[in-house]
Order: structure tokens, then C-alpha cells, then sequence
């Protein structure tokens, strides 16, 4: 069902956005226009890459004469985003301010869809993450070596573009949906519209996306959002945008054991990753939509994994507000019974375009 939900998402883009994504793969910069700054760029690159080569729009390994070609025919503004159906616009191209990569802003242009917009069932903001590869599974940190289930490390593709919160879900929007609070952390003292909705259960959470029309992320789609181009063990923020393996750092992308007080905190304070997503690890863990499974990471197909086909325990990722930073990094993976009620537990929602 996964697979074929990926193929349709991606015929359903291609339809809507073919005319874009051919034009504005060459907007290396990402300023909504191919123009001298793109060609000097594709220049600077001229000769034999290696991968990823965001300069090579023919993917022949080598920045020559046919991606000039493709560059100049692609000449001129780019289309305008397409805005789903489903959501109202905010901001059709990527902030650099926001999403600083300039590979990952020409990445998120090249799909034809708008970066920023809102989902009108729920009133969640949600940004859009580019179809990409990337290495999955073990990046240990300073202190903490890998388990066994983070192995082995695979390159793992996600075909189609999707949208995702750019922060946990709220008591608020939560409660808009649901009719209740179930949340540990509630009252005057945490504001429904700035705290994490936590104190779920996955099934409660998949009763939530079933009346929104949002859905969890895959387990796959998770770590590739978090680490948002890095391969490190915590992902990267504005002071450090390749990422870092030092615990020590952690407090400046996460509420942990060593800075939350023991409560949980406003979604979006901490500095967000390379996609412009706040709070990817700690303040509350969050669910996705896969079974566990200890051994899958060697036995899963390569392009968009959904997880085992059955299994006891849901996947759940990122940490929390109790959790020592180790616990904390982008291939560690945690357990937990779908139908029961987890304390500092969490969502972060999604949708196809």
C-alpha cells in the first residue's frame, strides 16, 4: 500500500508541477528565476562530480555542455508553486534564511510545490521536504556508539515530496479535533496553543490523522527529515549547518534532561534543522507509522520503506524532555504498544501533496 501510495503521489506531482520542476531544477539559487548567478554556478562546477550533483541536470556524472543546454533552455521566471488543495498558502519558495542549503532550496523548487503553507483541517503549518537519498541508520555520537537495530547503515531513497509539521502538534489543535486535552503538561501554566499535545496512544494518533485527512511520517521519511542533509548524530542548525556528533551542542536544537526542568516546552523555541523543522529531537518523542522491527533496517527495500508488515510495537523516534542527549540522536529508535498510553509521547504530522 505504501509503494503504491509513493507512485501515485509521484504521478500526481509530475502532473501538477512537470512544466516547474523541468525549469526550476536549473534555479540553483533558488530566487524563483534561472538567470547569470545559475550559469555561473553550473560553470563553477564544470568537469567530472561525484554524488550528490545538483549541477549535473542530464545525472551523466559530469557538468558539461548539455546541462548548459538545459540551463539556457530553462531560461527566465520560474512557474509559480503549485499550492495543494488541501491547504492555504503562506510562502510558495523557500526562505534562505529558513532553509539555508542552497542545494536543498533548489531541491525543494525543483518539485513545482509551494514550501510554506497551512492545512486547512487542522491548522497545522507544514513545510515541504523534497524527494531524496540518504544514509540511514547508525550515527553515533561522542559518548554513545550505536545499537543494533540502528544497523546497518543503507542508502535509502525517498521517492515523492511530502509535507510535514513544522512543529509537534499543539494541545490546541489537538483539542480542535479530538474534543479533549490529554496532555501530563496542561494548564495555566502551558498555554494549549505553544505546548505539545503527549500522553497518546498511536491508535489515538491515527484517529486524529483519520478525521484530518493527515497521516504519521514513515520511519524512513522521519530520520531523512531530521537530518535534513547531514549524516551526523544530531542534525544541523544555523551555527553548525553540516550537523554534530557532540552531545554538548544538543542544547541548542533540544529540550532534554539537562535544560527542560522536567516539563515540557513551547513547540518551535529551539534553532531548526536545514528543512526549517523545530523540535525533531527532544521535547516529546513522537510517533510514526511503522512497526518495529530490530532487524528491518538490513532487509528493507531501498526506495521508501514502509516498515514490517506487521509486528507489537510502532515505532517511535526523537526523545524527550527527560531523555539524556544520547537518546537523542538521528538513528536512535524506540517501542511502544499502539493501543497503549505513553507519558512525553508525542506527534508530528504529515500529508501527501
Amino acid at each position: 500500500m505504501r509503494r503504491i501510495r509513493c507512485i501515485l503521489v509521484a504521478i500526481a506531482v509530475s502532473c501538477l508541477s512537470a512544466g516547474a520542476s523541468a525549469q526550476c531544477r536549473a534555479d540553483f539559487d533558488a530566487n524563483g528565476a534561472v538567470n547569470g548567478a545559475d550559469l555561473g554556478l553550473l560553470l563553477s562546477a564544470w568537469g567530472t562530480c561525484g554524488s550528490p550533483c545538483p549541477r549535473d541536470l542530464d545525472a551523466n556524472g559530469v557538468v558539461g555542455g548539455s546541462d548548459l543546454g538545459i540551463l539556457l533552455g530553462a531560461w527566465g521566471e520560474c512557474p509559480p508553486a503549485v499550492v495543494p488543495a488541501w491547504a492555504t498558502l503562506i510562502e510558495p519558495n523557500p526562505d534562505p534564511a529558513v532553509v539555508t542549503s542552497a542545494s536543498l532550496r533548489a531541491a525543494i523548487r525543483a518539485t513545482g510545490l509551494a514550501w510554506r503553507v497551512r492545512d486547512s483541517s487542522s491548522q497545522v503549518e507544514m513545510l515541504l521536504v523534497p524527494p531524496g537519498t540518504f544514509q540511514r541508520g547508525c550515527s553515533a555520537s561522542l559518548t554513545q556508539p550505536c545499537f543494533s537495530d540502528e544497523l546497518p547503515v543503507r542508502a535509502i531513497t525517498v521517492s515523492a515530496p511530502f509535507y510535514v509539521g513544522r512543529r509537534e502538534l499543539t494541545q490546541s489543535q489537538w483539542r480542535a479535533v479530538m474534543g479533549d486535552n490529554p496532555s501530563q503538561f496542561r494548564g495555566p501554566d502551558y498555554p494549549e496553543d505553544l505546548h505539545p499535545v503527549e500522553t497518546l496512544s498511536w491508535d489515538r494518533v491515527a484517529e486524529f490523522n483519520a478525521r484530518t485527512g493527515l497521516r504519521m511520517l514513515t520511519e524512513a521519511e522521519w530520520e531523512y527529515a531530521f537530518r535534513a542533509g547531514t549524516s551526523t548524530a544530531y542534525h544541523g542548525y544555523s551555527g553548525a549547518p553540516n550537523g554534530t556528533n557532540a552531545e554538548g551542542f544538543v542544547t541548542m536544537i533540544a529540550w532534554h534532561e539537562g535544560n527542560s526542568g522536567a516539563q515540557t516546552r513551547p513547540v518551535g523555541q529551539k534553532l531548526a534543522n536545514g528543512f526549517g523543522l523545530h523540535d525533531m529531537a527532544g521535547n516529546v518523542a513522537e510517533f510514526v507509522s511503522d512497526w518495529f522491527g530490530s532487524d528491518y533496517f538490513g532487509s528493507c527495500p531501498a526506495v521508501d520503506p514502509p516498515g514490517p508488515a506487521s509486528g507489537t510495537h510502532r515505532v517511535v523516534r526523537g526523545g524527550h524532555m527527560l531523555d539524556a542527549p544520547i537518546w537523542l540522536r538521528s538513528s536512535v529508535r524506540f517501542g511502544a504498544m499502539p493501543a497503549v498510553t505513553y507519558t512525553l509521547v508525542g506527534v508530528r504530522v504529515a500529508r501527501d501533496p
